[in-house]
């Protein structure tokens, strides 16, 4: 095992193993959630000791609740007492016996099952001023000390709690569709005869950081020449659990100084790479869930299965690439298309 996430509670009483923080969402079953509590139980007095796993949904900066600009909601719970034991019973797997010979004598093994239609983690990205933790859907594993699992009348404090984020992730399948493709017949401004634009992508799935070549074929029959052509990658974020707040932020925007002179024909793939790295200032942007400051990308397209709540969702991500053939004297023509950005499948193992 290449690495052991580990968190201690404040007073050294529990401390939770993880041998991961990525658990991937195969469609049809999500990798378990596998790790151990150590326990010492000296001072639990009446006391149980829990390990709980939370999907949440957070929007709205933290502290501006008290005027109701907040809100947070628990997509999922799952809480299971680990001491003194009681009815959960893991089979132990290889991770579970790796992490209990590092915690020793007192660790306590749990398996959690995560449903395939919850969401996977999306972060909201913050901007400069933004305090706390960031919006959008994140995963939680808690252990803590307390007499119920879940009285709101039970404080429990900080020092008694030790918890680690995870992250629910989705890989592109192996095989893609065909790419999508539009045809658009319309005039510039001023002109009585139409223009002939064909964009289509070579597939349905593009991965993070791969160059995409949008292709297209013109046939102008106006009589106003094409100075340039500008392609633009909006991503549409649609935050359904919060009174259906949609919003959509440009992620990329290209101009190209090709030429399509009236009564001619043009034919050419523009490539274009959507990058986090060219939209790093841009309060409120969708990216792929984020472990504390390591690295992430912008956020992948949800991909809504039959069956699924389109409301247990919490954030739903879409991205829509434009075409436009500018004339010049004004006007233009323009075309859309939709698009997918996934990662890709790790080669062997995803460990």
């Amino acid at each position: 095992m290449a690495k052991v996430f580990k968190k201690s509670s404040g007073n050294g009483q529990i401390v939770l193993y993880l041998g991961k923080r990525d658990f991937v969402d195969h469609v049809d079953n999500v990798d378990p959630v596998e790790g151990v509590l150590k326990i010492d139980p000296a001072d639990l007095g009446d006391r149980k000791v829990w390990i709980q796993m939370t999907c949440a949904f957070r929007y709205g900066r933290e502290d501006l609740d008290v005027i109701g600009l907040s809100f947070r909601k628990d997509i999922w719970v799952q809480c299971i007492q680990l001491y003194p034991p009681a009815d959960h019973q893991p089979t132990i797997s290889p991770l579970h016996e790796a992490l209990l010979k590092k915690a020793g004598e007192q660790g306590h093994a749990f398996t959690f099952k995560i449903p395939t239609n919850l969401p996977c983690s999306v972060t909201l990205q913050p901007g400069e001023d933004d305090k706390g933790k960031p919006c959008g859907v994140d995963f939680e594993v808690k252990g803590y000390m307390a007499k119920e699992a879940d009285n709101p009348n039970e404080k429990i404090v900080k020092t008694d709690t030790c918890r680690l984020v995870i992250r629910k992730i989705q890989f592109a399948p192996n095989s893609t569709g065909a790419g999508p493709k539009q045809t658009v017949c319309r005039g510039f401004m001023m002109s009585d005869r139409p223009v002939h634009l064909e964009v289509f992508l070579d597939k349905e799935i593009y991965y993070h950081g791969e160059p995409i070549p949008v292709k297209l074929k013109v046939r102008n029959e106006s009589n106003k020449g094409v100075n340039k052509i500008k392609i633009t990658v909006d991503q549409t974020t649609d935050v359904v659990l919060y009174s259906a707040d949609k919003y959509t932020k440009n992620v990329l925007s290209e101009e190209f100084l090709e030429t399509v002179e009236a009564g001619a024909t043009f034919e050419k793939a523009l490539r274009i790479t959507p990058l986090l790295a060219n939209n790093k200032e841009k309060r409120g942007l969708a990216l792929d869930g984020r472990l504390k400051d390591e690295d992430t990308n912008l956020a992948s397209t949800t991909i809504i299965r039959p069956g699924m709540e389109r409301d247990i969702l919490g954030i739903l991500v879409s991205y829509k690439i434009k075409v436009n053939l500018v004339a010049g004297g004004g006007g233009d023509v323009t075309a859309e298309l939709p698009l997918i950005l996934m990662n890709p499948k790790p080669k062997g193992n995803h460990n």
